[in-house]
């Protein structure tokens, strides 16, 4: 396979990736192309204009851009809508945020000319997958770098001598090994890998960036209201606010009373079992509260039916298939689902928990007159549930019949 002449690179500006951009350049004698996403991470992304020119990259070909509405609208709130968690547990922040960079990466490739992309995921994880799954869905004659498959680096020491020769700046905490790794976004925070790595032990303290922990959170409950139009929250205790800034609240709401902190060891679409510490402080509460007016707007049988299908649609996300005709497929069946889950939510927030404590919508099929224990004025005749039940038991008793008469021909 011929060299790639023009890549656009996943870059941050972090070790990792000015190793590889020097490494693009050196290895194919190629042209690169940056592409920084602020996807609420909360880093300073300016250091890396400066880091990217300073490795010879044309000003017009540093891309830095800020995606937090796009990505919290089109890609977190979609998720959300399904009541999205894989494996009984995880909010898929990091799953999520991949399709959007490799989408931008492939536009930007158009854009640039370029022939290539690339990114900084390792061969042993998740990520390689979701970027290049999406990349090929997006453009199938794409040519992908992937250089931690392809170099000859062995590990941290290799890369920090290759950082010396070429006059990368190697900080201090970067000489040694990192306690941890780390991927956030505005949807959460990731951990993994060294003191994280023996599913026994603790978490350390230090793992947790974004929640206090339970324990010091106060002492008294908070009560948050979350406003929903259409399956997708639209405000916070009456303030209608965008996307990115709704959830940039929740996450506020949540870090202080310590809810969205989650320790589980999953398992990789690669084949390993790996241990991830994650933060979803504000998933947390907005899934908790799209429950919630799910509860009081949606039909029985389409509620169900969402949750059957949820777990294959979280396992689509978080094997890298966001833009696969059957997530597609998926999503238009939730979205259908959610032309009535328009609402308010309160819940009550209160050291490392969050519970709705009521909920409430012009489109509600809670019928008190139906439900209650009291006088229902003849909306509902309870001499109807005979005929149910038995219609219902039929089988069952003819099961019976049966077994009870095979047991006495024994």
């Amino acid at each position: 396979m011929s060299a790639p002449k023009k890549v656009v690179l996943a870059y941050s500006g972090g070790l990792d990736t000015s190793i590889i951009l020097k490494w693009l350049q050196e290895e194919f004698g190629a042209e690169v192309v940056t592409f920084t996403a602020d996807l609420g991470q909360g880093e300073e992304l300016g250091p890396a204009r400066e880091k990217a020119l300073k490795a010879g990259v044309k000003a017009d070909e540093i891309f830095i851009e800020d995606v937090r509405e796009e990505f919290v609208r089109d890609y977190v709130f979609p998720m959300f809508r399904a009541n999205t968690v894989y494996e009984g547990l995880y909010l898929l922040g990091t799953s999520i945020a991949r399709p959007l960079i490799a989408k931008r990466q492939i536009e930007i490739a158009h854009q640039t000319g370029a022939d290539a992309v690339c990114h900084g995921a390792t061969g042993k994880g998740n990520d390689q997958v979701r970027f290049e799954l999406s990349y090929f869905a997006l453009d199938p004659d794409i040519r992908v770098v992937a250089p931690w498959r392809e170099w000859s680096f062995k590990g941290r020491a290799d890369l920090v001598a290759y950082a010396e020769k070429h006059g990368i700046q190697v900080t201090a905490d970067k000489r040694g090994e990192a306690p941890f790794s780390v991927d956030a976004n505005l949807l959460h925070t990731s951990s993994e890998g060294k003191v994280l790595e023996d599913p026994w032990e603790d978490a350390p303290d230090i793992v947790y960036q974004r929640t206090n922990s339970p324990e010091s959170a106060p002492d008294e409950p908070q009560y948050v209201t979350i406003g929903f139009e259409r399956g997708d929250a639209v405000s916070v205790d009456g303030e209608e606010l965008s996307p990115a800034a709704l959830l940039t609240k929740l996450n506020e709401l949540g870090k202080v009373h310590g809810v969205g902190r989650l320790d589980l060891l999953e398992n990789r679409f690669v084949g390993m079992k790996s241990r991830g510490v994650y933060e979803t402080p504000g998933g947390t509460i907005l899934l908790a509260a799209h429950r919630g007016v799910e509860q009081v707007t949606l039909d029985r049988g389409a509620g169900h039916l969402k949750d059957e299908l949820m777990p294959r649609y979280a396992e689509l996300i978080y094997n890298g298939f966001w833009f696969s005709p059957e997530r597609e497929m998926l999503q238009a069946a939730i979205d259908e689902s959610q032309k009535m889950v328009t609402g308010e939510v309160r819940l009550k927030l209160y050291k490392g928990s969050v519970n709705v404590v009521g909920r409430r919508s012009p489109n509600s099929l809670y019928s008190l007159q139906h439900v209650t224990f009291e006088d229902d004025a003849g909306a509902y005749d309870q001499k109807d549930a005979e005929g149910f039940i038995r219609l219902n038991a039929l089988r069952l008793r003819l099961q019976a019949r049966r077994d009870r008469k095979a047991g006495k021909n024994d």
